[in-house]
């Protein structure tokens, strides 16, 4: 199934309004899906039989900057018997002030998405909803922050260990 193909069968399944856009400019197009639609459209995309896409090769949070206030995540699909790769993005605004950004998990859809969206959360600071288990990997549960958000300062030490 081609690109096009995959854009018809999300708005025939969902509705136009699933859809928000498109990237085709870069190296891989990408599809902007509504965020409170992803675990659905993920869903439809990995059950579907003409596109298959039981993969999710990598999940990755980002944070757009503090002039755009925007934060998203990337989901990177492929499907490994139609050798298609497919990405997804979703975003939202959230001005840092309010409570963590916030989106629906996928991981009910895939099962590697918990390890994904943990990563995202213990360094972004992005929450998902409906994770089963949504705490920090890398870093201690103590950590102040999310060091790679833009607005991130580093302290100057950590339990009395200077960091820089």
């Amino acid at each position: 199934m081609i690109f096009e193909d995959i854009q018809n069968l999300l708005t025939t399944r969902f509705g136009a309004d699933t859809i928000l856009g498109q990237e085709t400019n870069g190296l891989q197009n990408a599809l902007l899906i509504a965020p409170e639609k992803i675990a659905q459209v993920c869903l439809e995309l990995r059950d579907n039989p003409g596109t298959y896409f039981d993969f999710l090769s990598c999940l990755s949070g980002v944070d757009y900057g503090i002039a755009e206030n925007r934060f998203g995540v990337v989901y990177h699909l492929a499907s490994i018997p139609y050798h298609t790769q497919l990405t997804l993005k979703i975003s939202k605004i959230n001005d840092r002030t309010e409570e963590l950004p916030s989106f629906p998990s996928v991981s009910s859809v895939y099962k590697t998405a918990e390890w994904h969206e943990r990563e995202a959360y213990d360094l972004l600071g992005i929450f998902f909803e409906n994770h089963p288990d949504l705490r920090r990997i890398l870093l201690p549960d103590d950590w102040d922050g999310f060091p790679l958000r833009r607005d991130y300062v580093e302290a100057e030490e950590y339990k009395g260990i200077k960091i820089k």
